[in-house]
């Protein structure tokens, strides 16, 4: 397998750009899975409800029972709150609600279990991970130059880069050119309705309630929790000539389709309940892709075995890199 280390660009690899054309052409049926899905706002209101159950009853139970708020957050809370994200991320694709600002409250809904104020702040740049892929000064699911050199191939530091992984995307942001501006209004929307529902929660139920809920969304995103496998999954280099890779594993089942990812870059515009329809209409575009089918065996390839590095790319995104990028319709 030729793998080689990405340097710094501001093109985009097209590759989607170029399947989408292809695939319209060959299925031109693909478009009527356009459109908006509300069925996920109610599944975002079933899953702040059982979250916000479980945090109360953890809270009653009182801190001396942190042990069972990590082990519930780590085989309950991660579910929730990573599926939680996916619902954020289709709200900022506008793929559930007609209206851009149906879309943000569902975003902001969903972001209350996180305990951490997310949504705004991922949707200003998430647009720029469409339209700039795998661009180092656009991209913020490129990893920092500081990250490369300090994980290197070691095993231990490959480890604690995923343990930390929320806090390490975090500081990316700052390295990011021609990004809108992060400190927007609804960035402040956001984080005055996250502080205002964790002061709510730490006096209704305790420290123990909010624990839950932090840990949560800690395990959701990194903490090496199997889900965490999902952002190697998605652009680092498992296979030549290829810079997305797809999940088609049953954790899609609670992960709402995140897997299908060259699905989502190809048709942003479909949500994610049709994505596997997507697949089923053009299979002859998807079948030949190299694909992952667990996140657990993903996880533990990438920690230990050296070949992987947080430089490792795919041959065609280099290549990519020399075109220019095509930004996304406007909202």
């Amino acid at each position: 397998m030729n793998v080689i280390s990405i340097s710094a660009t501001s093109a985009a690899d097209r590759s989607h750009v170029e399947r989408r054309r292809l695939i319209l052409e060959a299925h031109p049926e693909v478009r009527k899975l356009f459109g908006k899905d509300d069925v996920t706002f109610k599944i975002t209101a079933g899953i702040f409800a059982g979250q916000l159950l479980i945090a109360a009853i953890l809270g009653w139970l009182g801190l001396a029972y942190w042990p069972l708020a990590l082990l519930m957050a780590i085989c309950v809370g991660a579910f929730a709150n990573h599926a939680n994200f996916v619902v954020i991320h289709d709200a900022i694709h506008n793929c559930v609600f007609e209206s851009t600002f149906a879309n943000k409250l569902t975003a902001l809904l969903a972001d209350l279990p996180n305990a951490f104020p997310t949504a705004m702040g991922f949707r200003c740049y998430h647009i720029k991970h469409h339209s700039h892929l795998s661009a180092y000064d656009y991209d913020a699911d490129i990893p920092s130059r500081w990250e490369t050199e300090w994980v290197g191939g070691s095993t231990w530091r490959k480890a604690v880069w995923l343990f930390f992984f929320p806090a390490v995307q975090l500081a990316r942001l700052s390295r990011l050119k021609g990004t809108v501006p992060i400190m927007g209004l609804w960035t402040y929307v956001n984080i005055a309705v996250i502080a205002a529902f964790d002061a709510f929660v730490l006096w209704a139920f305790g420290p123990n309630a909010l624990l839950y809920l932090i840990l949560s969304f800690w395990f959701s995103v990194g903490g090496l929790h199997p889900l965490s496998a999902r952002w190697l999954q998605e652009h680092f280099a498992f296979g030549p000539n290829q810079g997305t890779f797809d999940y088609y594993g049953p954790l899609n089942t609670l992960a709402l389709n995140i897997g299908y990812h060259n699905e989502h870059h190809d048709f942003h515009e479909i949500p994610w309940r049709r994505l596997p329809e997507l697949t089923r209409m053009a299979p002859e575009f998807y079948e030949p892709l190299a694909c992952h089918r667990s996140w657990v065996a993903l996880l533990v390839t990438f920690v230990f075995d050296p070949r992987y590095s947080l430089s490792t790319r795919s041959e065609n995104v280099e290549r990519a890199s020399a075109a220019q990028a095509i930004p996304l319709p406007a909202e």
